[in-house]
């Protein structure tokens, strides 16, 4: 299995992604990397080319770049070239931690969409308080969107779930104001027929509140909501713990506290941290497109890259094909 990774995308490129690709093939000796971005800058911290590869390029799409416009012109640019190892053949999937419209648009361009996918979603796992984490999609590739859009994010969510995750049946909730059936807007309303009508183990409504106590395995919802969602927990996350640590910070008994505790809440820390998870998958292309989180370090750029080795292994993108193509009346418009 072959993976590309933009090696200059992310705030802590190259250093953190070369130490993340190094740390995957010491775990997984059925996976070889290719880093594709500015060789001497890479060489600097690989000490072990064992199944990594180079490709050189000093191009690179930045945070403040245009998505459309830099995946159309810079067509050296290290992202593109990954997303390009991916089209070629040469590579089974591709990750990056870079600007994240620019990777969509490498996606959709490059990579290519599923015949019969009408938007890809871009998709994280989320952490839950029993720690088995739920799949939000969409969280932002398309601010507005159709019932049949967010069908298809049910579908492609369960599929994944089940085949990458391991969860049997995965629960899908349809994220609204409230549980009952009629609640909602015209999309929810629309979305909860054509969800009752699929072949995926719907159980309702689900709302936000219930999210982090894992009402749902996967959740569906349009990704200018999604993207709310989940930057508010990320933002509740980052403030619970700046509260807590002002709080055992205060005196010299919080601090003996604090010295007796800090081994739980470190747990509690990784527990709560979204990239132990992963990266966010963009589902709905025809291989494994995955986006780290642009702060990653070494562990979450290893972890993005097992999960991008999961899809693979279980097929997850001829998977959702096959579903698509299999459910004609429920799909197309």
């Amino acid at each position: 299995m072959k993976l590309a990774i933009d090696a200059m995308g992310g705030d802590n490129a190259p250093k953190e992604i070369v130490l993340g690709a190094m740390k995957a093939v010491q775990a997984f000796n059925d996976i070889s990397i290719t880093l594709v971005g500015d060789e001497p800058k890479i060489r600097e911290h690989l000490s072990n080319e064992e199944r990594i590869g180079i490709i050189h390029t000093e191009e690179v799409i930045l945070g403040t770049d245009e998505p459309v416009r830099a995946v159309r012109r810079k067509k050296n640019a290290s992202m593109v070239l990954a997303a390009q190892q991916v089209a070629e053949g040469e590579a089974d999937g591709c990750i990056s931690a870079g600007n994240t419209g620019a990777l969509m648009a490498a996606g959709l361009f490059v990579v290519g969409r599923i015949e019969g996918i009408e938007r890809p979603a871009l998709s994280p796992t989320l952490p839950t308080i029993g720690g088995e984490g739920f799949l939000l999609l969409d969280v932002g590739a398309n601010v507005d969107a159709r019932p049949e859009h967010l069908l298809q994010y049910a579908i492609m969510g369960s599929i994944y779930t089940e085949k990458a995750r391991g969860i049997k049946q995965p629960r899908v909730g349809l994220l609204n104001i409230g549980t009952e059936a009629k609640k909602g807007n015209e999309l929810t309303k629309q979305a909860f027929s054509l969800l009752q009508e699929a072949d995926i183990n719907f159980v309702g409504n689900v709302e936000a509140r219930e999210l982090l106590e894992g009402a749902a395995d996967v959740v569906v919802t349009d990704g200018f909501t999604g993207n709310m969602v989940l930057k508010t927990i990320e933002g509740t996350a980052m403030s619970v713990f700046k509260m807590l640590k002002s709080a055992l910070t205060a005196s010299l008994k919080s601090k003996l506290a604090a010295a007796v505790l800090k081994p739980d809440l470190t747990v509690l820390k990784n527990k709560m941290d979204y990239s132990e998870y992963g990266g966010a998958g963009l589902f709905g292309l025809k291989a494994p497109v995955i986006k780290a989180h642009g702060s990653s370090d070494a562990n979450a750029v290893y972890n993005a890259i097992r999960q991008a080795r999961e899809m693979v292994q279980n097929d997850v993108s001829g998977t959702i094909k096959k579903a698509i193509e299999s459910q004609p009346k429920l799909i197309q418009k």
